[in-house]
């Protein structure tokens, strides 16, 4: 693609839904299709037999999928499989919240029909089957004498049972002698959702460091990222199926279909992520600016929205390691094209400690074991859900994710201190509200974040605080997020629609810091932090 010319973000009409990438069909086809020719091989050695199954789960993608690549050498068919598992529509584990919204489905069903279709393009299809993984894998290597299930390792408990599960039933499956397997077919898990590789970590996960600084500074010394594992053009020959299966609808998965009415509409599966990456990075040239305009909260460009196909697998964080080096050789390198390599670190270090906390991280005291009285107050909970709070900038992010199943980084921030620190809420509940809505859900960033915005992470500021006043200066200024949300606000002058006082609504709490006075200032600020001493102190100054 050639360079264009750099441009600030442009902020969102009031009435639009936009695309997320801002692509057609045939724009993103081709650059799919262009991004795979340079990850493909004409040949590569297959001297393997008889047929492996391809168990897909959070790695819904083709490019760099290692489980995809080691079924096709050890094998000389693959099937591929996905399992539509009726757990992952039930309820969240505390508050009964649906497990996955209808926004986050309607992406799942995109990425699915995205899989099958470059799947097919190179000579394979993709089994839709509706149950049980640890029901239905079992069967079809009983019923199709595979050797081998290859699926991607996760992390989280609810999923390692799955795979403990899938195992057992393996195990139980007795081989045909003639498909040259011993005994029963094997369940192989593979790493493959961070940047960095589990295995080349200069520290056990038991010695994983506390502090993100620590983890990150080791592993930028002393680890390196290994390459996109490149796939043949031709994966096939595909096994004889009559019935592949369809891509659910999102009433089939007992749902009622949503999309969003404002703001980004995000289009799931493989090919949109890609073009996601050549959209950001090379036609709108929005790498070089990323570290300046990334805490922006309105419009799609303000950073890259890599998140939700980095969730459901559809984007590779090693591809993206690598255009980022490409983008440095062709066009430049400063502190924004390292800060997107610095937010994939973040990724992967919530992802191992997942694996060092285990199931602590969904606990109440988290994975310090703190002990807090927290509130369940039904009535405070609901204002943040429905963004009724009478504060502008936490409704009108609230609004935003059960419109769009998306929040900006700033903004999940802001709106978590306000529940934890001024509501005084259980964290959990909105751990677990977030569950439900995010396009971008993954347990290992969503409770990472929890924890550690709730004070009972591995954070070394126990009381982070975020000041609504503060934010709503530094990151709504001129109040364009609030009014966009909240229309009735768009009447008012913009220094008013942050702090519109009575015009608004009632504010549910008082604020634990600070105030919303129209005339907040900069030496107010200062006065108040001094007076606060050291808990003020901890409050986010970014």
């Amino acid at each position: 693609m050639g360079s264009s010319l750099k441009s600030v973000p442009k902020p969102l009409s009031s009435s639009s839904v936009f695309q997320v990438p801002g692509l057609d069909s045939h724009e993103i086809d081709s650059i799919a299709e262009k991004t795979f020719e340079r990850y493909s091989v004409k040949t590569a050695n297959r001297n393997g037999k008889g047929i492996a199954i391809v168990w897909f789960r959070n790695d819904l993608r083709v490019l760099d999928n290692e489980a995809l690549f080691k079924a096709w050498v050890s094998s000389e068919t693959v099937l591929p499989v996905f399992c539509v598992d009726p757990r992952l529509f039930g309820t969240t584990y505390c508050f009964g919240f649906p497990k996955t919204g209808a926004l986050r489905a309607q992406f799942l069903i995109e990425c699915l029909d995205d899989l099958r279709k470059n799947l097919q393009k190179r000579s394979l299809n993709l089994l839709i089957q509706h149950g049980k993984p640890e029901e239905i894998l079992p069967a079809l290597a009983k019923d199709f004498g595979a050797h081998t299930v290859y699926a991607q390792k996760e992390t989280c408990s609810e999923e390692l049972q799955v795979e403990r599960m899938v195992n057992k039933g393996l195990q139980q499956v007795a081989l045909s002698p003639s498909t040259n397997a011993m005994n029963n077919p094997k369940l192989q898990l593979l790493w493959g959702s961070t940047m960095y590789h589990m295995d080349d970590l200069p520290f056990s996960i038991n010695s994983l460091p506390d502090v993100y600084t620590q983890f990150r500074k080791s592993v930028e010394a002393k680890c390196k990222i290994r390459g996109c594992i490149k796939i043949p053009e031709s994966l096939g020959p595909p096994p004889s199926i009559d019935d592949w299966g369809n891509v659910p609808s999102v009433e089939q998965l007992g749902l009622h279909s949503e999309k969003a009415s404002k703001g980004m509409r995000f289009s799931g599966g493989e090919s949109a992520a890609l073009s996601r990456v050549t959209e950001y990075f090379w036609n709108k040239d929005l790498l070089g600016i990323y570290k300046e305009t990334r805490n922006g909260m309105l419009g799609p460009d303000y950073s890259t929205k890599f998140s939700p196909w980095l969730a459901s697998g559809s984007l590779s964080p090693r591809f993206i390691h690598e255009e980022v080096k490409r983008y440095e050789r062709e066009r430049q390198a400063n502190d924004s094209t390292y800060w997107v390599l610095f937010e994939l670190i973040w990724r992967d270090y919530f992802r191992f400690l997942s694996i060092k906390y285990g199931s602590s991280l969904f606990h109440l005291g988290g994975p310090r074991n703190l002990q807090h009285k927290w509130s369940q107050d039904q009535r405070l909970f609901e204002s943040w859900r429905n963004g009724c709070t009478g504060y502008p900038l936490i409704d009108a992010n609230m609004k935003e994710l059960s419109t769009t199943g998306f929040m900006s980084n700033r903004g999940r921030q802001i709106v978590c201190s306000f529940l934890v620190r001024d509501m005084g809420i259980d964290w959990r509940m909105g751990a677990e509200w977030f569950e439900t809505c995010l396009l971008d859900y993954d347990p290992c960033s969503n409770y990472g974040n929890w924890t550690y915005g709730a004070g009972v992470g591995n954070d070394p500021r126990e009381d982070r605080y975020f000041s609504i006043p503060k934010q709503a200066q530094t990151y709504d200024p001129e109040g364009e997020f609030v009014a966009y949300w909240l229309p009735q606000l768009q009447t008012l002058p913009k220094e008013k629609r942050n702090f519109p006082g009575e015009s608004y609504m009632e504010q549910v709490v008082p604020l634990k810091f600070g105030n919303t006075s129209l005339h907040l200032n900069r030496q107010a600020s200062a006065s108040r932090q001094a007076n606060f001493g050291r808990r003020q102190q901890m409050t986010d100054k970014r």
